[in-house]
């Protein structure tokens, strides 16, 4: 779709993230048509349609979380950069492939289908899709390329969302991206489609998702000697360096396709009851005086929510020209070197839940939601005699609730547990809690957060159960139990936020060296603080990320110890201020670290072999851009990785795996309301 949940990060200030949480009541009763912001760069939203409203929902209880419409332009240049807005992610080098971020607490857990998690560059979520309502029907059109018809990328989306009436929206959105890659045998090809709808009434509300990804990619395994790119003079003996796409690749003939289809159903009643209220109006002619008009609002008490979500995806890996003892072990075709896995995942999960809202009344303070929930997954496996299926299936139900407080400006909080109760779910559980208080200093706001969870939870399906042709398991993995506690910082008139958070994991669950399944029966404690930190001189802009790590047992979970991230630019407007323009340039830069290397054939990140272990990092990656933002159309212009072959030439994301060399980028965005 026509945004990234990256490039919204980025364009929102601290304040904005907060209150896009915290701006619906903890009932998730409010009209986002309530919700009026403007975007961190102050883009006059009434020059492009005053009428123009977006939400997500949340995938436990449907509420609706408002967010600003998707107007500015500052990072637009990043937006599609598979690193990130920051560069926090390590990846293959072409758009769309594979990625893991470098920031420990950035990082999901393992999905119950995990070979689509290294694909969240592409991969919406339900609770990251983007509702809209709008007077009259708005379409965003946004294109993306860079390089030449031979190894170039190039990405499409498009947004459209129509009303029937104040209350009923539908819409739909596709993302088609194709990169042909600089390196051979490197080319993706992702297409994403969707179609959505909701109904925002006072007593019922409705949202209907239904969201379909083919990923198709090639694989080359990472090129055969580093050399080609930290020493390419040695490499060629002192002649022409290699062309990227003369490189030799350590694969041929080798893919992954992933498809994923999922149905997100969400509908919520609400009970209550109607109370006047007063309305203030002028009187023009009669100066200041104020007329009162009663009118009346519904106030809702309690609300009985249903959220169902269909899920049904695959994955095929195919190679057709495996070198001989690549691999150290063959399960199904041992007298060919080819291999065809497949595997396969369906799961339906239902949840019911009666809300006790908070607001109706002064002594109402808190919400308080219980709920209950069952999940169905269904997953098929080759067998060993490459004929038969091996079927699984496994059930979870869960019960729980919520406590929260989410109206009102001086205090916020939220807290939600539940506990499984029948079949794979007994004895997990989860509780997570947030609290926020924000307060006035100097003229400006003070916001402090404290954040904690708690978990004891099995290891998704795939790293206890896969069966493969080179990789076969059955593991009887332990519960993973994780404790983390977080704080943070912010206050937006200096340009300020700090966060540091502590965790403890034990029984670790992570791909070895082997690309295997593994536990680390012990405790690994990792700290991690980031500093944001924005510097302003008239037109003069410097925004600074500095990110720090500190892992407990780093020969299990490396990490570099710092990432940071730079931004130079000046910021004006020009054509009797109604053309926006940034100049600048941006630098990325994490230190040196055994960063997990890919696998193709599971389609995951697993830790290198300490015998053969490279290094990457100690390099700067920069880039120069310009943004312009003219009413409805934004546009950038970029030279990516300007400092290609400049000083040590350690070029990689992820080790084999080069970064693309310099090239040129261009964007740009399109907003229609007609």
């Amino acid at each position: 779709m026509a945004f990234t949940q990256a490039s919204i990060h980025a364009q929102i200030a601290t304040d904005q993230l907060l209150n896009s949480s915290r701006s619906t009541t903890n009932n998730g009763t409010n009209d986002p048509r309530d919700e009026k912001k403007k975007d961190s760069t102050e883009v006059n939203t009434a020059s492009i349609d005053p009428n123009l409203y977006m939400w997500h929902v949340d995938e436990r209880f449907g509420n609706i979380q408002p967010i600003p419409a998707d107007t500015a332009f500052h990072h637009f240049q990043n937006s599609n950069l598979v690193e990130g807005v920051m560069g926090h992610s390590n990846y293959l080098g072409n758009l769309g492939s594979p990625s893991l971020s470098r920031i420990y607490f950035d990082r999901s857990e393992f999905s119950q289908y995990l070979f689509m998690d290294p694909y969240s560059s592409f991969y919406v979520n339900p609770q990251d899709f983007y509702f809209a309502n709008a007077r009259m029907p708005y379409t965003n059109l946004t294109y993306y390329k860079s390089g030449s018809q031979v190894n170039g990328e190039e990405r499409f989306k498009a947004y459209f969302s129509v009303n029937v009436n104040k209350r009923l929206a539908f819409g739909f959105n596709i993302d088609y991206l194709y990169g042909r890659g600089f390196y051979a045998d490197q080319s993706t090809a992702h297409f994403n489609g969707a179609l959505f709808g909701s109904y925002t009434g006072e007593r019922y509300q409705t949202h209907l998702i239904l969201n379909s990804f083919n990923l198709k990619m090639i694989e080359n395994g990472g090129i055969t000697d580093d050399r080609y790119i930290t020493d390419p003079l040695a490499m060629s003996e002192g002649k022409k360096t290699y062309e990227p796409a003369n490189i030799p690749t350590v694969l041929t003939d080798t893919w992954n396709r992933n498809k994923d289809f999922y149905a997100f159903f969400t509908q919520r009643y609400n009970l209550g009851f109607r109370r006047e209220k007063k309305k203030e109006k002028e009187k023009g002619k009669e100066g200041e005086k104020e007329k009162k008009e009663k009118e009346t609002e519904f106030v809702p008490i309690t609300s009985f929510i249903h959220t169902l979500k269909v899920e049904k995806a695959s994955r095929s890996f195919i190679s057709l020209s495996e070198a001989k003892d690549f691999y150290p072990n063959t399960y199904i075709n041992k007298d060919s070197l080819v291999s065809r896995d497949s595997t396969s995942y369906t799961s339906i999960k239902n949840t019911f839940a009666i809300a006790l809202l908070e607001g109706f009344n002064k002594y109402a303070q808190s919400g308080l939601t219980g709920f209950i929930s069952h999940e169905i997954r269904q997953y098929n496996l080759m067998n060993a005699d490459s004929v038969s299926v091996d079927k699984y299936t496994e059930n979870e139900v869960y019960v729980g609730g919520e406590l929260s407080r989410k109206g009102g400006h001086l205090l916020h909080y939220s807290a939600v547990g539940e506990v499984g109760m029948l079949k794979e779910s007994i004895g997990q559980f989860r509780v997570k809690g947030n609290l926020d208080l924000n307060f006035r200093l100097f003229k400006d706001t003070v916001t402090l957060i404290a954040r904690g969870n708690i978990s004891n939870t099995l290891p998704s399906f795939y790293m206890r159960h896969y069966h493969s042709n080179h990789f076969y398991w059955d593991n009887d993995l332990t519960k993973e139990f994780k404790t983390k506690i977080e704080g943070e910082f912010a206050v937006k008139r200096w340009g300020t936020n700090l966060k540091i958070g502590v965790e403890n994991v034990k029984n670790y669950t992570y791909f070895d060296s082997n690309a295997l399944p593994a536990q680390y029966s012990g405790s690994i404690q990792i700290l991690g603080a980031t500093l944001s930190q924005n510097f302003q001189a008239g037109i003069f802009h410097l925004d600074n990320e500095i990110s720090y790590q500190k892992s407990g047992n780093l020969s299990i979970i490396p990490l570099p110890e710092l990432s940071l991230y730079h931004n130079l630019y000046l910021e004006t407007k020009l054509a009797k201020k109604v053309l926006s323009l940034q100049l600048g340039a941006d630098v990325r830069y994490f230190t040196k670290y055994n960063a997990p290397a890919y696998t193709p054939a599971i389609g995951n990140f697993n830790l290198q072999d300490e015998t053969s272990a490279v290094k990457i990092g100690g390099y700067p990656i920069v880039d120069i851009y310009a943004n312009l933002h003219l009413k409805r159309t934004r546009i950038f212009v970029m030279y990516y990785h300007v400092n290609q072959g400049m000083g040590v030439s350690n070029a990689f994301y992820v080790p084999h795996y080069p970064i693309n060399p310099r090239s040129f980028k261009i964007g740009i965005s399109w907003n229609f309301y007609d």
